[in-house]
């Protein structure tokens, strides 16, 4: 079983960086509703012109920022395990994913 997961690490391992981008746009793109829907909370007390220029800033610079500085931190956090997990952490996070897309009904 181990070499298993080991082979499944050794071809997914030249794309980790990839993956890990993939993985916190994926991320935005589920949780991406509950975040606006949070801030618009906050910021509807607000001007009309304050409102909307912080909703730009967190959509250019806030989420920016978090896939800029997400995905190396995604792929710090796989390196520390055993690296014979860190393909199968990878594809579990997608299916996890997908598992939660689908049961928020974005499928």
């Amino acid at each position: 079983m181990v070499e298993l997961l080991a082979s499944l690490t050794r071809a997914l391992a030249p794309y980790f960086s990839e993956m890990s981008l993939m993985l916190v746009a994926t991320l935005l793109v589920v949780f991406g509703d509950l975040i606006n829907g949070y801030v618009k909370h906050i910021l509807s007390p607000c001007h009309f012109i304050l409102r909307v220029s912080l909703f730009v800033l967190l959509c250019a610079f806030g989420y920016g920022a978090l896939t800029l500085y997400g995905a190396p931190l995604v792929l710090h956090i796989v390196r520390f395990f055993p690296g014979y997990l860190q393909g199968l952490i990878f594809v579990s996070a997608f299916l996890a994913i997908g598992v939660f897309a689908e049961r928020r009904r974005y499928i």
